[in-house]
């Protein structure tokens, strides 16, 4: 697989993981066998397991269905070895679905690609087979719509003995452009908390700790995690996460605005209405140095 130094713009890459450390596959190695693989639900335990062991965020959000993708020629797995999880759940505000798919529920007939996570062992373009199911599956549970966002912005964290290492390239959606989704354009401009191990510091989150709410402790804990002391009890909130931030060398960014893309499913009949002007599918510019 290509190491970061070793990748140009004549490169179609898919993004693969194991135990939070990426790399990548050329889609031009090929080497898919469909007769080798499943695709099928998954335990929710299980898939969340997966995932915060593989994925660089260690999260896990709002889940509704989990699929998994398994290999069949790995000897000693009964049924197969998992070496994939697509997760479709629920974003925060119910509008960033309805906007999209306005005739049905949201939260039930329309979700979020939540996390889609391949382990280093699936070859290239194992992605298209995956999504494919996944949606046929997802369909026959009373899903209609499905919105899925790409981060166009790479993604670096700081390493124990100091290094920078690239996790993520930037993704400009080349997974759903091959499963024929409709392309909706960028989310809006925001400015986003780059913590030191690439993962987002969401103003919800530093909300919650600013006013002690519900929820802070987790924040904190993640915090002091990655070098901020212990806020002591009679400590403001404010205070404290902005000496944290400082402490553990946090950086705020600009971020152009995620891809979205989005897909129905279902038989014809049963397939719901996408607004929103459909739009080219983006391509990577040569000066971005890297296929996305």
């Amino acid at each position: 697989m290509p190491a970061h130094s070793q990748l140009t713009f004549d490169d179609v890459l898919c993004q693969r993981w194991r135990n939070r450390r990426p790399s990548w596959r050329r889609t031009s190695e090929g080497g898919f066998d469909p007769a080798r693989y499943q695709a099928r639900p998954v335990p929710a335990a299980l898939a969340r397991e997966f995932v915060t062991t593989h994925h660089y965020s260690k999260t896990w959000p709002a889940v509704r269905l989990s699929y998994g993708l398994y290999d069949r020629a790995i000897a000693g797995a009964r049924g197969g070895a998992l070496v994939g999880v697509f997760a479709l759940g629920v974003p925060m505000h119910a509008t960033v679905l309805t906007k999209v798919f306005p005739r049905v529920q949201p939260y039930w007939n329309s979700l979020e690609l939540s996390r889609l996570v391949l382990l280093d062992s699936c070859e290239a373009n194992s992605e298209s087979y995956f999504v494919a199911r996944a949606l046929r599956m997802a369909a026959a549970m009373g899903v209609r719509g499905v919105l899925a966002h790409s981060d166009p912005l790479p993604r670096h964290r700081r390493t124990p003995s100091g290094d920078v290492e690239t996790i993520m390239i930037g993704h400009w959606g080349c997974t759903y452009q091959s499963s024929n989704m409709s392309y909706l354009g960028r989310t809006r401009p925001r400015r986003l908390t780059v913590l030191p191990d690439a993962s987002i510091l969401y103003d919800r989150a530093k909300s919650k700790v600013r006013a002690q709410e519900s929820g802070h402790g987790g924040v904190e804990r993640r915090l002091v995690a990655l070098g901020a002391r212990l806020r002591s009890p009679r400590e403001s909130g404010g205070e404290w996460l902005a000496e944290a931030l400082q402490t553990i060398g946090a950086v705020t960014i600009h971020h152009p605005g995620n891809h979205r893309y989005a897909v129905t499913t279902g038989t014809r009949r049963q397939r719901t209405e996408i607004r929103g002007d459909v739009l080219p599918y983006p391509k990577p510019l040569p000066d971005d140095g890297l296929v996305r």
